[in-house]
């Protein structure tokens, strides 16, 4: 198994950088592209690391935010045949709360129009092939979670707290455990993880990977993931006995530093260009 950061907000070479995220997998024989970033930065960066995204057999939208899903226009002119998987939930809009308002910050609606044949809408424990799953989430009143980070879903006309009822978990099966992405993690990696052992009893869980949104959009640690609150996740993450944890995107450097305290080595920053390899 390989799974390369084709885009993330920072980079230790000559790749492309923005505030987005876009990840390239092969596992079993097949090709998989987990989110699309902001834009089409990611197919740069893809061209010169030699992955053919033509090659792409299948797509997964982590959340419905446009850091993540504005990339598809140039992801469709390239390839023809790949399927978007998204939460059945995701149709529906997301908005934050930038300069005093709710903004749209869903799918680009014009994406939506042109290649709405290319999404395709899933529900529960889903298995995309053998080995491959994407879990909904579980736990009960996420959406005080959103309330606490000031996001709202369109719901029937109506701006409700977010529950995050758009995001998913992806799931591998490896030798030496479960590798977990999961982009934003909004919900909580705490609650991520408590659901994937849930999903998946008796299994060792060998990674995590993806941003933990720790930060606000200044980059500051949040009133919600103060300090102490962090340092207790540290100590929980540190006790499931997860081996690796490779977080970035929207965890923000100070909660970074933080995590880094009590997970040592545990713990590695997901940039552009990062290529991780697990044993099948």
């Amino acid at each position: 198994m390989k799974i390369v950061a084709l885009i993330e907000n920072k980079c230790n070479n000559d790749l492309l950088v923005e505030h987005g995220l876009a990840i390239y997998i092969e596992y079993d024989g097949h090709n998989y592209l987990l989110d699309s970033g902001r834009g089409s930065l990611f197919i740069e960066n893809a061209k010169q690391l030699a992955i053919d995204l033509s090659q792409v057999d299948t797509c997964i939208l982590s959340h419905t935010h446009l850091d993540h899903a504005g990339g598809y226009d140039g992801f469709f002119e390239i390839n023809s045949k790949a399927k978007v998987l998204v939460r059945d939930k995701g149709i529906e809009p997301c908005y934050s709360y930038k300069e005093n308002q709710y903004k749209y910050v869903g799918i680009p609606i014009e994406t939506l129009e042109k290649y709405s044949e290319r999404f395709e809408y899933i529900s529960g424990k889903y298995l995309v092939r053998k080995g491959v799953w994407l879990l909904p989430h579980t736990t009960p009143a996420l959406e005080t979670r959103g309330a606490s980070m000031q996001m709202k879903r369109m719901v029937n006309g109506t701006l409700l707290d977010d529950d995050f009822a758009h995001e998913q978990t992806l799931v591998f099966e490896c030798d030496e455990g479960l590798v977990i992405l999961n982009s934003c993690s909004h919900a909580g990696v705490d609650n991520i993880l408590k659901e994937v052992q849930e999903a998946f009893p008796n299994q060792k869980l060998l990674a995590m990977i993806g941003g933990f949104h720790l930060k606000d959009i200044e980059g500051k640690v949040t009133n919600i993931n103060h300090p102490a609150a962090i340092r207790s996740l540290a100590e929980w993450v540190k006790n499931i006995g997860i081996k690796e944890i490779h977080t970035g995107h929207c965890t923000g450097d100070a909660a970074f530093d933080i995590l880094k305290e009590t997970l040592g080595e545990q713990l590695h920053y997901f940039c552009t260009g990062t290529v991780l390899e697990y044993n099948e």
